[in-house]
């Protein structure tokens, strides 16, 4: 989106005339304008690039449907609990991603975070560790198990799912194991870990956040475009950087009115969002996200182009690992226990599923970081909607099941929509 205006002749027509080279349509930039927005968003929409926009739509339906159903469900307080209720399976989510980006699976987080939880209640409450101690250990547990898990997929060639799937047994035999025979471990509800879930900051701290983020994102783009205008790249106008500021700071500030209006912004939440930023922006500034990207579109090229493919998978497997163990801790701090049942229900299905849902193919190469914060948003919408409803748990699985299977047939679809397109295809 530049300031260019796309030639609505066919491509290489006007070029042929004028002697220049044909341009592919693809790379044509357009005005910024609603004009111009519109014409990138059909282009879009005809490749097969939908973005999150069915994300949204399905947001705004659900939230349409369960308020027309029960006018608690879009509270203040039913929000900031649906905040809290996504936290910990998001975190497990963003690890998720990052596995799925590599067109590979990971079977075992819901036991990883098990077992995590596990190793944080014994430490803390029967070998007297202090709890910030406890957190750093289980989460060290996570990096360790994920590292092991990713050198026998890599170098020894077993195949990942094979290998997440001894995770998921092995690690939750552990876990049972430590957990003994009471089978739960209560913890203080007024330590470092319950705090995780409990701290809500106070109006002004959570506009004073609100503003640094959208502060941040205007700087920063404005400094990469500012570069691309000196080097005579195409770059986006001011007018285009405002309209994308008011995009993301309508539903940032608005998010944290409303949370105001309950007992303020979570910590569990922004600890999740910030997770998810930080691995937004490695996944699209950095060497490495580029790196992660290539090996899941193509893993023989990224070798031959002279990336270390086994250190890659390794090393994404040992994220995805960590952000289970932290998934965990969430898990505890929120229940003030940890048991036998924490990490071994429903968490690996809903994690796998909101990656999906929120945009992440399965297929490997292409999503971003904030499929974990949409993804969660929806089904953690379903969950709060249908118990404000007092519906059964059997329904909320179906539901998730059709709602995940609609973002696959999306996924597979658009997916055929970007191959005809790079064949030429209308």
């Amino acid at each position: 989106m530049t300031q260019q205006t796309p030639v609505s002749k066919a491509p290489g027509e006007g070029a042929a005339a004028s002697g220049e080279p044909a341009r592919d349509p693809r790379l044509l930039t357009t005005v910024a304008s609603p004009k111009g927005w519109l014409q990138a968003l059909r282009r879009n929409l005809r490749s097969g690039e939908l973005g999150p926009i069915p994300v949204i739509v399905g947001l705004l339906l659900i939230a349409v449907v369960f308020q027309s159903m029960n006018d608690r469900f879009l509270s203040p307080q039913n929000l900031s609990n649906l905040t809290l209720q996504i936290a910990a399976i998001g975190l497990m989510t963003t690890g998720v991603i990052m596995v799925l980006l590599l067109g590979e699976i990971d079977l075992s987080i819901g036991s990883v975070a098990g077992l995590s939880a596990a190793v944080l209640a014994v430490l803390a409450v029967k070998q007297g560790v202090p709890e910030w101690g406890a957190i750093a250990a289980a989460v060290g547990v996570g990096l360790v198990i994920g590292l092991i898990h990713g050198t026998v997929f890599a170098k020894v060639g077993v195949p990942a799912f094979v290998v997440t799937l001894a995770g998921l047994l092995g690690w939750q035999g552990v876990h049972l194991y430590l957990m003994g025979a009471d089978g739960t471990i209560n913890i203080s509800p007024n330590g470092a870990i319950a705090m995780l879930t409990q701290t809500y900051f106070v109006p002004f701290v959570g506009w004073a956040i609100a503003a640094i983020a959208v502060g941040l994102y205007v700087v920063s783009v404005a400094v990469v475009e500012r570069r691309r205008r000196l080097a005579g790249l195409p770059y986006k106008p001011l007018s285009e950087i405002a309209f994308r500021a008011a995009l993301l700071a309508l539903p940032i500030l608005g998010g944290v009115w409303v949370l105001n209006q309950y007992k303020g912004v979570p910590l569990a939440f922004l600890i999740f969002v910030g997770f998810v930023v930080v691995l937004d922006l490695v996944l699209r500034k950095t060497r490495y996200g580029r790196m992660v990207y290539a090996v899941g579109g193509n893993a023989e090229a990224a070798r031959r182009a002279g990336i270390n493919v086994d250190l890659i998978r390794i090393s994404v497997f040992g994220i995805a690992s960590t952000l289970a163990a932290l998934g965990g801790i969430m898990l505890v701090s929120r229940n003030f226990a940890a048991s036998v049942s924490t990490g071994s229900g429903a968490e690996l299905m809903m994690a796998i599923a909101a990656a999906v849902i929120g945009g992440t193919s399965l297929f490997g190469g292409r999503g971003n970081a904030y499929s974990a914060l949409l993804g969660g948003l929806v089904l953690g919408a379903i969950t709060s909607g249908l118990l404000l409803l007092q519906m059964d748990t059997s329904v909320r699985f179906m539901i998730t099941a059709a709602v995940l299977l609609i973002a696959v047939i999306i996924d597979a679809v658009s997916r055929n929509g970007r191959k005809t397109n790079a064949r030429g295809g209308a």
